[in-house]
């Protein structure tokens, strides 16, 4: 095995690792601002709350929810279409046994390291801009709280 070949094998290898490392944690957080929503509505729905509480914290449910639009873009599956070639096995899957051995005897791994990597990095950027929205939605919940708090005194 050559040493362009380990490295090739060994990138595409890590690229994959780095998106199954971002859809994991992906995962977690769906599941985080799902129990999130879920505590807010049962809290909410029993308990009368000043009118300037429910607007602050329709905010921040607000941004809960554009998170998790973002984090489920962010594990949306990669099919290709008419602009975007799939890489691995959806690719597969459209070709008939021919053409799958005509391309696995092609070295593809540049080709699906660079467009695997780009994909990574679109998974990514989804995952921090939803972290950043869950942040700041929990700020806007925390000061809905201290308000229902401050009303209720």
């Amino acid at each position: 095995m050559s040493a362009l070949d380990k490295n090739l094998t060994s990138a595409h290898a890590e690229v994959k690792a780095e998106i199954a490392r971002t859809d994991n944690k992906t995962a977690l957080l769906l599941a985080f601002v799902g129990a999130l929503l879920a505590g807010i509505w049962s809290i909410s729905s029993g308990v009368r709350l000043p009118v300037a509480a429910y607007v602050v914290g329709g905010l921040g449910v607000a941004l809960l929810l554009a998170a998790a639009a973002l984090l489920l873009r962010a594990v949306r599956p990669n099919l290709g279409g008419r602009r975007q070639r799939p890489f691995g096995f959806p690719r597969w899957a459209t070709l008939t046994v021919e053409e799958i051995t005509a391309a696995l005897s092609e070295d593809t791994r540049a080709q699906d390291i660079a467009g695997l990597s780009r994909l990574a990095v679109r998974k990514f950027s989804n995952l921090r801009r939803a972290v950043d929205l869950i942040g700041v939605a929990g700020v806007l919940l925390i000061v809905a709280a201290v308000i229902a708090v401050g009303g209720a005194v």
